[in-house]
């Protein structure tokens, strides 16, 4: 295992974290006599599992269900003093509402604090602004600071990077959960605002939201050698040093049996990782034209500024990865999320009958002649009927 400095809290921490999203029985918060002996047991076995390969971060959140219960029936026996644990709590209006949540989720970790408490969504300006007003949210944890329960206090986000951006340069906070991966860039403005701000940087879901990289199409996995799709990406995100870990969101303790092959490589990770990243580029410039391929994230119009409020930007990612990598079942999954009326999933999907508009906003870009029938071809594959929200986001 690797470590690095976890920004300002000055934290030494492994550059792999336990995710706790998916090793819980239920998405429910269950009481201690509906867990199972066999579901407890798993979970055990992969924390146990991931302390021993060297990962020394634990993180969780008040909304996974009975992951901080059941953590909170392992954590008393292990050493504690080596292990930095993050829960996130979802901010609201009222502050002392906020503390409640804080106290119900340290109940049930049966923890007197957390090393990191995170709040949990920051995803627009509205919520940033009640979580910073006069006896909100962060007074309210400010104090819980000054009672011991908290050490460090960061925020995760799913908003989009000019929010992201805001919100790290209040200077309010001492890290920041994100999404920032191979196949989504966008947010590399954030990691360069989070480090001039001495912020720990912790990349979530690298695994999941980064492509599905634990089930890669075969033309993913070949293009990949000789590292896994997941190995690639890790080595692409941590070969920038203001990385400073990546969340493993593991089920059960062989799932961390993908991270040993490519750990011997973190401080080699650019030379590592460059000759698969060349093979990758050139593929989709094959593919989708180098004009496209190299320019179509540029100058793209805003959410609220683009016909039917698309969320052009993730509409033609998808499209590349689909096209390109094969990477559909992906594609399909993420954009179905798309016009779900909540700030976890922002902008709608294409309207057959708005496509026109959109490609005349689209015109005068690069990409301008590729873009109407790239927009049909998202409708037509990726639209699936009766999409249902997913809830592990």
């Amino acid at each position: 295992m690797h470590y690095r400095r976890f920004g300002r809290t000055n934290l030494e921490m492994s550059v792999l974290s336990c995710g706790g999203m998916r090793f819980q029985q239920s998405w429910k918060d269950l009481p201690a006599t509906e867990v199972t002996d066999e579901e407890q047991e798993r979970l055990e076995s992969t924390v146990r599992r991931a302390l021993g390969i060297g990962i020394n971060h634990i993180e969780t959140a008040h909304g996974y269900g009975s992951s901080e219960s059941q953590l909170g029936r392992i954590l008393p026996k292990l050493p504690r003093e080596k292990i930095i644990l993050q829960t996130k709590v979802p901010p609201s209006p009222d502050g002392g509402e906020f503390r409640k949540l804080v106290e119900t989720s340290l109940t049930r970790l049966d923890q007197s604090h957390v090393d990191l408490l995170g709040f949990h969504g920051i995803n627009n300006q509205e919520i940033l602004d009640f979580s910073l007003k006069p006896g909100g949210p962060l007074a309210e944890a400010r104090k819980m600071q000054d009672e011991g329960m908290v050490k460090f206090i960061g925020f995760s986000t799913h908003g989009p990077t000019d929010s992201i951006v805001s919100t790290i340069n209040t200077g309010e906070f001492d890290y920041v959960n994100l999404h920032w991966y191979y196949f989504d860039q966008a947010n590399a403005p954030a990691i360069d605002a989070a480090r001039e701000q001495d912020m720990g940087c912790f990349i979530i879901s690298p695994n999941d939201k980064g492509g599905r990289l634990y089930d890669p199409p075969p033309k993913l996995a070949r293009l990949c050698k000789p590292l896994t799709p997941m190995g690639m990406n890790a080595l692409f995100c941590l070969s920038r040093p203001d990385v400073h870990t990546l969340s493993h969101g593991a089920a059960r303790p062989s799932d961390f049996d993908a991270c040993l092959d490519y750990l011997p490589l973190v401080d080699s990770a650019w030379e590592s990782v460059f000759p698969v990243l060349k093979a990758l580029t050139a593929e989709g410039r094959r593919v989708l034209g180098k004009t496209w391929h190299d320019s179509w994230w540029q100058d793209l119009p805003s959410i609220e500024e683009t016909p039917g409020q698309v969320n052009v930007y993730h509409v033609l990612r998808l499209y590349n990865m689909w096209k390109a990598f094969d990477m559909l079942e992906y594609a399909k999954g993420r954009y179905n999320l798309m016009g779900n009326p909540s700030h976890w999933f922002p902008g709608n999907q294409i309207q057959p009958e708005e496509v026109g508009e959109l490609a005349a906003a689209l015109q005068d870009l690069p990409i301008g002649p590729q873009a109407e029938q790239a927009l049909r071809d998202v409708h037509d594959a990726l639209k699936a009927e009766d999409a249902k929200r997913q809830s592990k986001s």
